[in-house]
C-alpha cells in the first residue's frame, strides 16, 4: 500500500508539474483551468487522470483531435519513478516527502530551461530559503560542516547551528563556485558561458544538500552536459555556438545526487582515496 501511495502521489504531482512547466513564469498555475493548447477548450475532469487519460484518448484532444505531446505522460511517469526511488531510499517518511517536493522543483526547472533557457527566480530563490529553513528545523547532520567548525574552534555548537552553517555554506560555496567558473570561461572565450539563473539554481541545491553533494551535482551535471550536449549538437547539426540548457543537466544531476550521492562519495573514498593514502 505504501508503494501504491508513492506512485499515485508521484503521478498527481507530475500532472501538476506539467501545468507549472507550461505556465511559469508568465501565467498563474491556478487560473485559468487546464485547456487544450491547440483549440483552447477546457479539459474535462475525466480527461485529467495522469497517464490513463492520455492512453484512453490515444494521445489526442477529445475536442479537436490534435495530438497531445508525449511529454505530458512522460513527466508524470518520471515523477512517479522518482517517488518510487525515493521511497526505496527513505521509506514513507518526512525525508521522502521533502525530497519529492525538491525533486519536483528540479524537474520543473529542468524542463522550463529546456524550453525557454530560463530558470525562474520564483522557484530558485524561494528554494534557497526553504532549503535553509528545512535544514534548521530538522537539524540535518553534516559531517563536512561539523569538521570545519571544529577546525575553526566552534566545535561545541548545537545541531541546529551546525545545520544552519552547513546549509548557508552549501548555498554560498556552490553558487559562488559556479559563478567563478562561468566568469572565468566567459573571460577566456569572450562569450557568456552561463546565465545567473544557473548560479541561483546551484545555490538552491547547496542550501538543500550541503556543499559536498552540491559540488558533486556540478560535476555530474557538467559530464551530462558534455556527453549529451555534444551528442545532440552532432546529431542535430547545430553549430558550436548553440546554447545548451545547462540548468536542465544540473537539475537532473541534483536528483541523481539525492538518490545516490552519498553512495558515490563513499565508493570514491573507499576505492580511490584510501588506496592512495
Amino acid at each position: 500500500m505504501e508503494l501504491v501511495v508513492c506512485i499515485l502521489f508521484g503521478l498527481a504531482i507530475g500532472s501538476f508539474l506539467n501545468v507549472c512547466i507550461a505556465r511559469i513564469p508568465e501565467e498563474s498555475v491556478v487560473h485559468p483551468r487546464s485547456r487544450c493548447p491547440q483549440c483552447r477548450k477546457l479539459i474535462a475532469w475525466y480527461d485529467n487522470f495522469p497517464v490513463l487519460s492520455y492512453l484512453i484518448l490515444r494521445g489526442r484532444c477529445r475536442n479537436c483531435r490534435k495530438p497531445i505531446s508525449a511529454r505530458y505522460p512522460g513527466v508524470e511517469l518520471l515523477t512517479a519513478a522518482i517517488s518510487i526511488l525515493l521511497y526505496y531510499k527513505f521509506g514513507l517518511t518526512t525525508e521522502w516527502a521533502i525530497y519529492l517536493v525538491f525533486s519536483a522543483a528540479l524537474v520543473t526547472l529542468a524542463f522550463i530551461d529546456m524550453d525557454r533557457r530560463i530558470l525562474p527566480f520564483s522557484i530558485t530563490i524561494n528554494g534557497i530559503w526553504i532549503g535553509i529553513l528545512i535544514n534548521v528545523i530538522l537539524q540535518w547532520p553534516s559531517t563536512f560542516a561539523s569538521k570545519w567548525l571544529e577546525y575553526a574552534g566552534f566545535g561545541g555548537l548545537s545541531p541546529k547551528w551546525v545545520a544552519l552553517v552547513a546549509s548557508l555554506a552549501g548555498a554560498v560555496i556552490c553558487g559562488g563556485f559556479l559563478w567563478l567558473v562561468g566568469a572565468a570561461v566567459t573571460r577566456v572565450m569572450g562569450v557568456e558561458a552561463m546565465g545567473f539563473g544557473d548560479v541561483v539554481l546551484m545555490a538552491m541545491v547547496g542550501a538543500f544538500l550541503g556543499a559536498p553533494l552540491a559540488l558533486l551535482t556540478i560535476m555530474i551535471g557538467s559530464v551530462l552536459g558534455a556527453v549529451i550536449g555534444v551528442a545532440f549538437i552532432l546529431i542535430s547539426g547545430k553549430g558550436k555556438r548553440y546554447e545548451l540548457p545547462f540548468g536542465t543537466f544540473l537539475g537532473f544531476a541534483a536528483i541523481i545526487v539525492v538518490l545516490y550521492g552519498n553512495a558515490l562519495i563513499d565508493w570514491y573514498w573507499v576505492h580511490m582515496i584510501q588506496p592512495a593514502l
